[in-house]
């Protein structure tokens, strides 16, 4: 989808210019889905719906970044949870101030009324398919 395509593309530059300039469009493949409380790799690259080995690398990745970081799961001394740093945490925060500077933008483009309706028809459209296919879902 364009729409989509053209988001990633302004929020991935806008990401950058707010100092984030290591980010890239894959990480979100470990942030759209990791858990508040942290989320084994496992997890993460099955929601990802990606290899162990390409999860791992993106891990390392922002590892090696300061976004997150693996710390002994306590259910399971064997595992590692992947958690959010503090500057991950801050990451995310600036990252959800920019979608709904992008998202206030568009709305001027259209309306807010016809922009608010757009997105509670797509966020139903999710719900339903999601529902159907048994897909992941995820919280906004």
């Amino acid at each position: 989808m364009q729409l989509t395509r053209l988001f990633q593309t302004e929020l991935f530059e806008r990401l950058v210019a707010s100092g984030l300039e290591d980010a890239r469009v894959s990480h979100t493949h470990v942030t759209a889905y990791i858990k508040a409380e942290g989320s084994r790799l496992t997890e993460l690259a099955s929601q990802a719906r990606m290899t162990l080995p390409a999860m791992s690398e993106l891990v390392d990745d922002l590892e090696r970044l300061g976004i997150v970081e693996r710390r002994p799961d306590p259910s399971d001394g064997r595992a590692k949870l992947i958690c959010l740093t503090e500057a991950g945490w801050e990451a995310m925060r600036t990252a959800r101030r920019i979608i709904a500077e992008i998202e206030a933008e568009y709305a001027d483009h259209v309306g807010s009324e016809r922009f608010e309706d757009a997105a509670q028809t797509l966020n139903a459209l999710l719900a339903a398919l999601t529902a159907t296919k048994g897909g992941p879902s995820r919280a906004e």
